[in-house]
């Protein structure tokens, strides 16, 4: 019933920049919290950023000052402007949002989309 998809990971160098966007599609009535979370191999899923519907960031300490968070609200959209990449920000990222389907009655739920690699090289 809802969809988002990702788009805008691959492989740069070490303080290059890379912008991942992600979009929501569906039986949408309203989308509430949109964030990034990020996860490498036998680690949790951690939080990067998120941002609430009337714009309030948050941000992890580690990407705090270099990646920014922002969306559109009429589109459905959130985006993640990375800069000063470090090879620790390697990781597959994932968009996740908490959104409020249209059915009789509402349900509100979180959403993930599908992850996007992101490789940073030394």
């Amino acid at each position: 019933q809802v969809q988002l998809v990702e788009s805008g990971g691959g492989l740069v160098q070490a303080g290059g920049s890379l912008r991942l966007s992600c979009a929501a599609s569906g039986r949408i009535f309203s989308i509430n919290a949109m964030g990034w979370y990020r996860q490498t191999p036998g680690k949790q899923r951690e939080l990067v950023a998120a941002i609430t519907k009337s714009g309030r960031t948050d941000y992890a300490d580690a990407v705090k000052g270099r990646f920014t968070i922002s969306r559109d609200n009429a589109k459905n959209t959130v985006t993640l402007q990375m800069n000063s990449l470090k090879p620790e920000d390697t990781a597959v990222y994932y968009c996740n949002a908490e959104i409020t389907i249209v059915r009789i009655p509402l349900s509100t739920d979180n959403y993930w989309g599908q992850g996007t690699q992101v490789s940073v090289s030394p």
